[in-house]
């Protein structure tokens, strides 16, 4: 079975992370949306929130399960059993970040980084724009799906 995670904060999950999310399950038999806790940062929606986001949105894919975890990445791989780290792109800033994490993550284990493009429409797309709008009373519907809207 090709098990891979999607890793990330998800505060909150946009547009960008679905796009991501719905062509990597094409790549893999089981995807796992990895939400990484972290008691130093700050976030504008709780874990709770986040993951029913989540869990919502992709209600109707059987091969997607949502987990939380702490620590390393590849020590979560390790423990669940993913041979794969699936990881967006959107821009040259994100590779250059994304190439050094995944030739550590090699270092540390042999769990294997698949990276792919965000697709052109939904690049621009990042959670601390969208936590900007919504701070600042903007519409941010554009920007995120229909279960992260708050009504």
């Amino acid at each position: 079975m090709r098990r891979a995670i999607f890793p990330g904060s998800f505060d909150p999950l946009t547009l960008g992370h679905y796009d991501i999310i719905k062509r990597g399950i094409t790549l893999f038999d089981e995807l796992i949306i990895a939400i990484g806790i972290n008691a130093e940062k700050k976030y504008m929606f709780s874990l709770e929130e986040r993951t029913q986001f989540i869990k919502e949105a992709f209600k109707d894919e059987p091969k997607i399960k949502v987990l939380t975890y702490e620590g390393l990445t590849v020590d979560f791989c390790k423990k669940i059993g993913a041979d794969f780290i699936l990881r967006g792109l959107r821009n040259p800033a994100d590779f250059e970040f994304e190439k050094a994490i995944a030739h550590t993550n090699r270092k540390l284990s042999e769990i294997e980084t698949v990276f792919l493009l965000t697709s052109s429409g939904k690049s621009y797309i990042s959670s601390s724009i969208v936590r900007d709008v919504i701070r600042n009373g903007g519409d941010y519907t554009g920007l995120v799906p229909e279960t992260v809207v708050v009504k």
